[in-house]
């Protein structure tokens, strides 16, 4: 298929190599090629999108980023750095390259104003924010986005009609100690992010965030980070028990993912799980995506050209979700086709 759009596209600061390199050592087998990738907004993705039927790509920042500063004042600098950065970066493909907004999220004002600006300034498509922000005196205190402090947040990405991207980020501090560090190869796409963005998106749910924003549209990535296969058992006991206890969730855990929540096929390109996904959160709410240089164009795009799908599921997932979401009016798909 060509023409296809995606959206969890990582890049890094070329400033800031060395810790791109120290990041790349957890997760690549070759670090200084995922460095290259990773440091490379304009060359080396545009050659691989173009050999792979990729007409457009939202760019964001790895992961962890700027959630990983526990500094306020430090990671506001390094955001409005990174944003400004990519923002000049995308003059020279606009119309192949787009961006999320990269946000420091210790303030819920704060980051309103941010997206505000890299929104009205710059273009950006939303943003992307790595799970929870580290914060306190030692980095071990964690910010979550789902109490009514941050419906100033919220109520912003709803006027300005952007989603947000919660992409996951490692687990630190004592949470890492305890969890994780005797069993330290499920962190990352084996378990831990799936875990952490899980426990968010869930927190959103039964906090009333989309009870008390509506409208509010949010993006998760890798097929949905567990919670699709357990949809049934969530249903089941918010609506058969844990509403008779208390819970005030307005809607039905399918009507949220119905109406707010978003999956994608960032680093999971299996044809099961996305039949599954179809039959559980339908092709409405499916969008394509690579997760590169994570994993790579290769692999993600000649999975999805040739997964059974029809040709209407096809061009949903792979391009008109895409388009409708992002109000993607100019992006010109008019020798798109499905192959």
């Amino acid at each position: 298929m060509l023409g296809k759009i995606i959206l969890e596209e990582a890049f890094a600061l070329p400033r800031l190599e060395e810790k791109t390199r120290w990041w790349a050592g957890m997760f690549s087998t070759d670090p200084e090629t995922h460095v290259q990738e990773i440091q490379d907004l304009n060359d080396l993705r545009i050659k691989h999108a173009d050999k792979h039927g990729v007409g457009y790509q939202i760019l964001s920042y790895t992961t962890p980023g700027v959630q990983d500063i526990w500094d306020q004042k430090e990671a506001q600098a390094l955001a409005l750095e990174i944003n400004d950065f990519v923002a000049e970066k995308l003059k020279q493909f606009p119309d192949h390259l787009g961006a999320f907004a990269t946000l420091s999220m210790h303030d819920p004002k704060e980051a309103a104003a941010e997206l505000r600006r890299t929104v009205t300034e710059y273009g950006f498509k939303g943003a992307l924010v790595n799970d929870t922000q580290r914060s306190g005196p030692d980095g071990d205190d964690m910010i979550f986005y789902d109490n009514p402090k941050w419906d100033v947040f919220w109520e912003t990405c709803t006027e300005l009609d952007v989603p947000v991207y919660i992409h996951p980020r490692n687990p630190t501090g004592t949470i890492y100690e305890k969890l994780w560090k005797d069993r330290s190869w499920l962190v990352g796409p084996p378990l831990s992010f799936a875990q952490g963005v899980s426990l968010h998106v869930l927190g959103m749910v039964t906090n009333g965030v989309f009870d008390r924003n509506p409208k509010l549209q949010i993006i998760i990535g890798h097929m949905g980070e567990h919670i699709p296969f357990d949809m049934w058992r969530i249903n089941h006991w918010f609506e058969d028990r844990k509403k008779l206890l208390g819970l005030d969730c307005k809607k039905t855990i399918r009507e949220y993912f119905n109406e707010n929540i978003w999956i994608t096929t960032s680093g999971h390109f299996s044809t099961t799980t996305l039949n599954f996904c179809l039959a559980e959160v339908s092709s409405d709410r499916i969008l394509f995506s690579v997760d590169y240089p994570f994993e790579t164009f290769e692999d993600g795009c000649t999975w999805f050209d040739n997964a059974e799908l029809n040709t209407r599921d096809r061009l949903k997932i792979g391009r008109e979700n895409a388009k409708n979401l992002f109000k993607l009016e100019e992006y010109k798909d008019s020798d798109a086709k499905v192959i």
